[in-house]
């Protein structure tokens, strides 16, 4: 009895060592990762890394991560404009089935998904805000974004009224969507004013527009979109996505 109860905690010691030099490792791999993605990605800031299930250490031997989650507070996207970028906000992804080399210094997930956030602000920020001619003698320009409920975007127009030249700020609910890696919004409804419809094309021409957002992260794409509050919520998903390397 005593020789057994001599091994049982020879055994527990042991496993406690195990978890111990596990935790420890995955400690160490996670930091390695996220300064290596900081370096890849050109991040201004450390991202966080967060390497899922349990044992670390068989899955290392095994060549490939079940599960890895990547957090990025603010990353600076393409536009497809030379020079200009859009700041994408708490861009957060879920790797899965993580192969990397010998020598760690490049890792593949089979698949990605994730979301992050461009807020109404950065949005605007990169809209063509000059006048345009909204037949009639009428001009328009997009001055504001801003949540309209129901996942819907209030995309405020100034309107020059022609002949007075005064201002008129007209509301426009509009529908958000995904088309060709882009957020495109796009007006539900034309309205009327001074009692007259204008012609919807040209109308469109200062309500409606397209924002690419290109060269994200291990080249994930985008794949839906939703207006919440604060901004328009993305979803992004990839296969064979780069963490580095």
């Amino acid at each position: 009895m005593r020789a057994l109860r001599i091994l049982l905690i020879v055994v527990v010691i042991l496993g406690i060592l195990f978890v111990v030099v596990d935790r420890v490792a995955v400690h160490f791999a996670e930091g390695e990762a996220a300064g290596k993605l900081k370096t890849t990605e050109d991040l201004a800031s450390t991202p966080d890394v967060s390497i899922k299930g349990f044992p670390f250490l068989t899955q290392v031997a095994s060549g490939t991560l079940d599960d890895v989650e990547v957090g990025i507070k603010d990353y600076d996207a393409a536009t497809g404009t030379a020079g200009k970028t859009i700041r994408i906000e708490d861009l957060n992804a879920d790797m899965k089935d993580v192969s990397f080399t010998g020598d760690y210094s490049s890792a593949t997930a089979r698949t990605a998904t994730g979301s992050a956030l461009i807020s109404y602000s950065e949005l605007l920020k990169n809209v063509d805000t000059q006048p345009t001619d909204l037949g009639l003698g009428f001009t328009g320009r997009v001055v504001g974004l801003a949540d309209g409920g129901n996942g819907k975007i209030k995309v405020t127009l100034d309107l020059t009224v022609p002949g007075i030249g005064a201002h008129q700020k007209v509301p426009v609910l509009s529908s958000v969507t995904v088309k060709d890696n882009s957020v495109e919004v796009h007006a539900d409804n034309l309205p009327k004013l001074a009692g007259v419809t204008l012609v919807e094309n040209r109308f469109r021409q200062a309500s409606d527009f397209q924002q690419a957002i290109d060269q994200l992260p291990g080249g994930v794409r985008l794949d839906k979109v939703e207006a919440v509050q604060d901004g328009v919520k993305i979803a992004v998903k990839g296969s064979n996505v780069k963490l580095a390397g």
